[in-house]
Order: structure tokens, then sequence, then C-alpha cells
């Protein structure tokens, strides 16, 4: 009963998301003008310092962003915390109250169908992509890298979504949170690596680097798929993405429950 109700919500996300395959293709398309513009940065880069940067050379460097932008098509959420917050802010969160459904799963369900729906239709651009930068491609290999990859790249998922849906959290004390999203996600976007691999960052900073949620959204992932982490530094890596994963979960519980209380007591 539960599973066919949770599989229902699938099946409507899948049919509402649907509608905009073409905005999806339009922006992964888009999407790849960030890469464009970092292959002639850091071209102009390695031919100026004739030697690599922090164990990346150039192909390294290009393979890196490629998997940014397939890590990020994957699994970021696209305007959840948006449409979360919305209605708390319109009050049509009352409906999802007075059902027997955990409005955390209905979101979590949108969620997937969302990135499978995405991933699908953007697929094209990116085989495309892969096939013209073919020669910067470095698959694994060693056999435990794929499992972890794996492993890394859902709670990476994962935690960017209980993120985006604490963030939206936020609507039921304050109405309008987009200065609060753009201020984190302004943060998240430099320290989750979209900008640069992190570890070419200075030694003082790494310490701050390991320890930060932000790593483990995009660029603990990618470092795991080149194998730049293994043995001892994997399995700590995948441990702190594990205990921020489970911190995002508890976070997003807590405020869901709590803002649901200052909801009905002022009469939603």
């Amino acid at each position: 009963m539960i599973f066919s109700k949770y599989a229902k919500v699938f099946d409507i996300g899948m049919q509402n998301t649907f509608v905009y395959r073409w905005n999806f293709l339009l922006r992964a398309v888009f999407g790849i003008v960030p890469l464009v513009g970092a292959v002639f940065i850091w071209k102009a880069v390695f031919h100026s310092s004739g030697r690599p940067i922090s164990g990346y050379d150039y192909p390294a460097m290009i393979f890196y962003f490629l998997l940014t932008i397939f890590l990020e098509n994957l699994i970021t959420p696209t305007e959840d915390e948006w449409q979360i917050a919305a209605e708390i802010r319109d009050g049509k969160i009352s409906a999802y109250l007075t059902k027997p459904l955990n409005y955390l799963g209905y979101r979590i369900m949108l969620f997937v169908s969302y990135r499978l729906l995405y991933i699908t239709v953007v697929a094209l651009p990116i085989v495309a992509l892969g096939f013209f930068f073919r020669d910067y491609l470095r698959f694994p290999e060693q056999l435990v890298t794929w499992p972890a990859f794996i492993a890394s790249t859902a709670m990476a998922a994962a935690l960017q979504f209980f993120i985006a849906y604490s963030i939206a959290m936020i609507a039921f004390w304050v109405l309008e949170i987009s200065t609060i999203v753009f201020i984190l996600y302004s943060f998240e976007y430099f320290l989750s690596g979209h900008v640069f691999p992190l570890d070419v960052m200075p030694a003082w900073f790494q310490g701050f680097i390991q320890w930060s949620p932000f790593t483990y959204e995009l660029f603990f992932p990618a470092q795991v798929f080149m194998e730049r982490v293994h043995g001892a530094a994997l399995a700590q890596g995948l441990l702190i993405q594990a205990a921020w994963l489970c911190l995002a979960w508890q976070c997003a519980r807590t405020l869901w429950a709590r803002g649901v209380k200052k909801y009905q007591a002022v009469g939603g």
C-alpha cells in the first residue's frame, strides 16, 4: 500500500516534469558554456606555467570539469527549494497535512523522478560532449572505484536535496527566502568545486575543505571517479559524507516538525 502510494507520486512527478523536456534540453546545452570557458582559461594557464598544477595536467583538468557537468546534471536539485517554499508561503502545504502522506517522502519521490527524467532528456548532449572530448576521458582502473563512486554520488544527491529542503523550511518563519538561498548557494558554488578543483587551494585551507559539507556535494564524487583518493582517505571521505548526510536529514526533519507547529499555531 505504501509502495503503491509513493509509486503514484513518482509517476505524477514524471508526467509533470516531462512537460518541460525542452527546457531541460536547452538548459543542458547552455550549461556547456562554462566548460568552453574553462577549456580556454586552463589552456592558457597550463601554457603559461608549463607544468602540472596540484597533480593536474591539462587533460586531467578538462576531465574534471566534464565530470562536474555530468554530476551536476545527474544529482543537483533544480528549483526544489523554490517550489517547496512557494507551497508554504501560498498555504498549499495545508493540503498535504490532511493526507496520509509524508511530505518529505513525497518531495523525495518528486526529486528522484525529476532527476531521472532530466538525465534522460539531456543524455544526448552529454554523450555528444563526451565524444567531442573523448581524448580526455579516463575511466577508473580499480574495480573498487565503481561502487565507491556510485555510493558517493548517491549520498551527494541526497545531501544536496536535504540541504535544499532545509533551506525551503525557513519559509515557515521568513516570507521571502531568496536572499538566504543566494548567499548559501554563492558559498556552495565556490566550495563544492564548480569553479576549480578544491585541492588546488592552499594547504592551510585543506583542513576546512576536508570537513566542509559542500566538498561532498560535487568535488568528492569527482575525486573518487578520478581515483585521486585511495584506501584510508577514501573510507574516511565516505564516512564524513555519510555523517553530513545524516545531519542534513535530521535537520530537514526537525525544521519540518517545528515549522508545521508554527504554521498550525497561526491558523495555517
